[in-house]
């Protein structure tokens, strides 16, 4: 039977997804962001109803039952949630590792829901990592054109010289790969290491390793302090935090209202 658009008003005020488009249910639920979802519907993960869905052009009922990789999934609308995470080295940040490495999802406590990296730090990288159980939350805070700063401290091995990192202010070219500008400040030098506070807006795929390779000072310690507004602070290692539900909404006062 046809629902009422009455009773359609009435699940959505409930909080049940009802007309949006599955690949937008599965980022809220927390399982990847929608572009991840439409190539996990290519490969056959996702099932409406009972059956395998081809296309993520489908729109999802909040009667239907939907299932990805032989799960249930809630159609029930989530408040999206970000959590702050001071993570140590030696975990890889994907929720599986074909090595069989632990990853910072199996170090998660058993009381927390099901989420997802804001970007990654790799194994050797310590720090703030940002975890949130919405998909598309992920995803803006991911993008370039967001322009939040990431800033890291950086211990690398040889003896600091300025003019080296002069040039990095305009941005850097390495093997065809454009690094946008990056700050750098100077902290100090200890034996045959030394101390920076680099500054990014970028974040390519190990970015801060490259491009301090390339110019002669092999980094042997990385540390992520800040990922735009939100801080590292003290937060011990291993330690994670919730963001509180207002601050969350100061910071990200524009996306949900772009989100509405």
């Amino acid at each position: 039977m046809t629902k009422s658009k009455s009773e359609k008003t009435k699940n959505s005020k409930k909080g049940f997804h009802d007309g949006d488009r599955v690949a937008k249910v599965m980022a809220a639920a927390g399982l990847c962001s929608r572009r991840e979802a439409e190539r996990w519907i290519e490969a056959g993960r996702v099932q409406l109803n009972g059956q395998k869905l081809t296309s993520p052009a489908q729109n999802v009922k909040s009667s239907d039952q939907l299932v990805v990789d032989g799960k249930p999934i809630s159609l029930e609308k989530k408040a999206p949630r970000v959590w702050r995470y001071h993570k140590p080295p030696g975990l890889v940040t994907s929720h599986s590792d074909e090595k069989g490495r632990k990853t910072v999802f199996d170090a998660m406590p058993e009381q927390m829901p099901r989420v997802i990296s804001v970007g990654r730090l790799d194994m050797t990288t310590e720090g703030l990592l940002l975890l949130t159980n919405d998909g598309d939350l992920a995803r803006y805070m991911e993008l370039p054109s967001t322009g939040w700063k990431r800033r890291y401290r950086v211990r690398a091995h040889g003896h600091y010289e300025a003019e080296k990192f002069e040039k990095l202010a305009s941005g850097i070219t390495i093997e065809g790969i454009h690094y946008a500008s990056i700050d750098v400040e100077f902290e100090r030098q200890q034996g045959d290491n030394f101390w920076l506070t680099l500054g990014l807006r970028e974040g390519k795929n190990r970015e801060i390793r490259t491009v301090m390779e390339h110019l002669g000072y092999p980094v042997n310690r990385l540390i992520r302090l800040s990922y735009g507004p939100f801080q590292l602070g003290k937060l011990p290692r291993g330690a994670i935090e919730e963001v509180t539900g207002k601050v969350l909404k100061e910071q990200m006062a524009d996306y949900f209202k772009q989100a509405k």
